[in-house]
């Protein structure tokens, strides 16, 4: 259930932050509530996962790492951003990185 929890956080994480990008500075007030709502929703979900017994440190950087990963392909295959062989890079470091906490037993 814990596992769950955090995918949801996860989900729930990159929809706020996509719409964070459409609020364009707060001016479109309901990508603005959207966002808000998603990250209050991600916030208390993770907070549940947690209860459950989650390791903190491996369940913050799936969390986080997931979400980067996900918002720089969003960014890049729905808004128009580039998506650099540097950027590339970087996603796959955050993916081995958060492989490399789950082998060392952090769950």
């Amino acid at each position: 259930m814990a596992w769950l929890l955090l995918a949801l956080a996860i989900a729930s994480e990159i929809i706020a932050t996509t719409a964070l990008k459409l609020s364009d500075g707060f001016t479109h007030h309901a990508w603005t509530a959207a966002a808000a709502t998603g990250y209050i929703i991600s916030f208390a979900l993770l907070a549940q996962a947690l209860k459950l017994q989650l390791d903190m440190g491996t369940a913050y950087a799936i969390w986080s790492g997931a979400g980067t990963a996900a918002i720089a392909l969003i960014g890049a295959l729905l808004l128009g951003e580039t998506l650099t062989p540097f950027k590339i890079g970087g996603i796959l470091l955050i993916i081995i990185g958060v492989v490399v906490l789950n082998l060392a037993g952090g769950h």
